[in-house]
């Protein structure tokens, strides 16, 4: 019995040791050969669960960490761990139960008050999860990641530009090694007019691991060099309007007078000569705001947008026979349908490179079918640029070639004002293409 608790031990003391020199895997063997030897053992159920955490796999996490709060259903390391792994898993009114028994032992667990914050603000109560972060700053004034979440929050909740950016100054300021820290500072440089400070940032941000696709395409935005991306991340596009979802609607016709879903459906009848449409494609359909400018001469209609918060939205107007979730040239590449109209309002301002949503409605457009959108207006000596607001513009002479190239007829071509930014007009063009 002493020798097989001796050499359980030694697995135990190893596995700690491994965890912490980050070798992972091995850890994670030791652990389990201490546990064939001493079976249930807490400490090294919490352990094991917290090196499956930081390998990346919460659900066999969660496994061995409920098995050892079955035996201590207050043991602090497992309790947390749990949480941990629990918010991992979107799981986050669980993990709040979590961190709460935490805090419930040990009313000064940093560690728990982050990741309460954390989930707190998942839960979409922010102003309680900014509660948490006070608290874990308290406890530790030198918890960068807290500094750089206050950061968030404050902004999130329009609490001050200035107090938002002296959080995210203190968190690059205490872990210069924070590069999404870098990268919402940037953001939020970019958004009070400080150009070039919002530069340094994202080359901070780039030169510290940060996301560099997304960091690339802010910085690329504010130098305007020859290195801007075709199209704008898919996963910022996703998260932009995912988070804008439930305000949308109201800030985009309320605040920056938008009207590109009006004007551009205006025209469409009289291009057929009966009126209508047999298949309709709304590509970028967003909450669906182009849908009912159409729906009373299409026989069928559908959308297709990235964000499926918004899609809900556009479910929402009972318009659509059909919404899916996607990249739109992915969907025009692989769909089955045919289409005698896809429109498109607003949604080519997050992507440069046109050629392949061209291609793509040309697959699906039949004959004699109309394609027409909206883009931000650039000038005629380029083809598409991004501009310091994050969105691209076309020129007239480009979306002509590119008609020209994929088999389109110019029908109408016109520009005007479709929304605002800093209650200045956006000039648009409104293109109306016919497939030949």
């Amino acid at each position: 019995m002493n020798a097989s608790f001796d050499q359980a031990k030694f697995h135990f003391i190893e596995g700690v040791q491994l965890f912490e020199a980050g070798r992972l895997a091995e850890a994670e063997t030791h652990f389990l050969a201490s546990l064939a030897l001493l079976p249930g053992r807490v400490s090294t159920l919490s352990n094991l669960g917290a090196t499956r955490l930081a390998l990346g796999r919460p659900l066999e996490a969660l496994t061995v960490l409920d098995e050892a709060l079955a035996q201590a259903p207050d043991d602090l390391g497992a309790l947390g761990h749990r949480g941990v792994a629990l918010a991992a898993l979107q799981r986050h009114a669980q993990a709040l139960a979590s961190f709460d028994a935490v805090l419930a032992i040990e009313p000064d667990n940093a560690a728990a008050c982050h990741g309460r914050a954390g989930s707190l603000d998942a839960l979409g109560r922010p102003e309680d999860a900014l509660a948490a972060i006070e608290r874990l700053l308290v406890l530790q004034p030198g918890h960068a990641d807290g500094w750089a979440r206050r950061g968030q929050l404050l902004q999130r909740l329009r609490r001050g530009e200035d107090e938002a950016l002296a959080s995210y100054d203190r968190a690059v300021a205490l872990a210069p090694e924070l590069g999404e820290a870098w990268s919402q500072r940037g953001s939020l440089l970019k958004d009070l007019g400080r150009r070039e400070e919002a530069a340094d940032a994202f080359r901070q941000a780039l030169a510290h691991g940060a996301d560099p696709e997304l960091n690339r395409f802010f910085l690329a935005s504010l130098t305007g060099g020859q290195d801007a991306p075709d199209t704008a991340p898919v996963h910022y596009v996703q998260s932009l309007f995912d988070d804008y979802a439930d305000e949308f609607d109201q800030h985009l016709v309320g605040v920056l007078n938008y009207s590109a879903h009006r004007t551009l459906a205006a025209p469409l009848q009289a291009l057929r000569s009966d009126g209508r449409y047999r298949s309709a494609l709304d590509l970028g359909c967003g909450t669906g705001l182009c849908g009912p400018q159409v729906r009373p001469f299409t026989d069928r209609l559908a959308g297709v947008d990235l964000a499926p918060r918004m899609l809900e939205k556009a479910r929402t107007r009972g318009v659509y026979d059909e919404l899916v979730a996607g990249d739109v040239v992915e969907h025009l590449r692989h769909t089955p349908q045919r289409h005698d109209l896809v429109l498109s309002a607003d949604v080519f301002i997050y992507i440069g490179d046109l050629a392949p949503v061209f291609d793509g409605v040309a697959r699906v457009m039949e004959p004699g079918g109309v394609f027409c959108f909206s883009a931000e207006q650039a000038d005629d000596a380029l083809d598409f640029e991004l501009t310091s607001g994050m969105r691209y513009a076309h020129s007239q002479r480009h979306l002509r070639a590119l008609a020209a190239r994929f088999g389109f007829e110019v029908v109408q071509l016109f520009s005007q004002a479709f929304r605002e930014d800093q209650r200045q007009p956006i000039p648009g063009l409104f293109v109306y293409l016919v497939r030949t």
